[in-house]
């Protein structure tokens, strides 16, 4: 099982457009919850959220979302980002045999070329991050956001693709 968490910041038109590439997952019994980390939003966030059944923390940040996740794995996403066709049984076998954190495959139209890249900064969550709760809750202690934790790691390449969130 795993619970998503997503961490916002007036992000109500990106947050929606994620939470619909993840029925899938909730219709499949794989996404036991999803927990939106509001961190100071002044748009209608908690609506959205509170509309489509995810746990809204408004405060406490990352590390008050991770404490209430009820999976043993976490997928922790940008507002905006849009998981492919294909992610949940990605996932699944994933997390049937891994220890270590893995990142999605970035999608055709969602790449950058390479020096846009480089010189834009790399976004660690861009990528979403699958990672154990025991490990994120390790993290969560030493990071401030969902970025923070997603940062440096060293990752397994899932076979699955995100349309990864524009930058704000």
């Amino acid at each position: 099982m795993l619970s998503v968490l997503i961490q916002t910041l007036n992000d109500e038109e990106r947050l929606a457009r994620t939470l619909a590439s993840l029925i899938g997952g909730a219709v499949e019994g794989v996404v036991r919850d999803v927990i939106v980390c509001d961190t100071g939003s002044t748009d209608q966030t908690h609506r959205v959220a509170e509309h489509a059944g995810c746990l809204y923390v408004a405060s406490g940040g990352i590390a008050a979302g991770i404490r209430q996740a009820k999976g043993d794995w976490l997928l922790l996403l940008e507002p905006g980002a849009r998981l492919g066709e294909g992610w949940i049984d990605e996932v699944v076998a994933h997390t049937a045999r891994q220890t270590m954190p893995a990142r999605f495959s970035r999608a055709r139209g969602s790449r950058v070329p390479f020096l846009s890249r480089v010189f834009s900064g790399n976004r660690a969550l861009a990528q979403g991050l699958v990672i154990s709760k025991r490990q994120a809750a390790a993290l969560s202690k030493n990071a401030r956001s969902a970025e923070a934790i997603a940062r440096g790691l060293a990752t397994k390449r899932l076979d699955a693709e995100i349309w990864v969130a524009p930058v704000k």
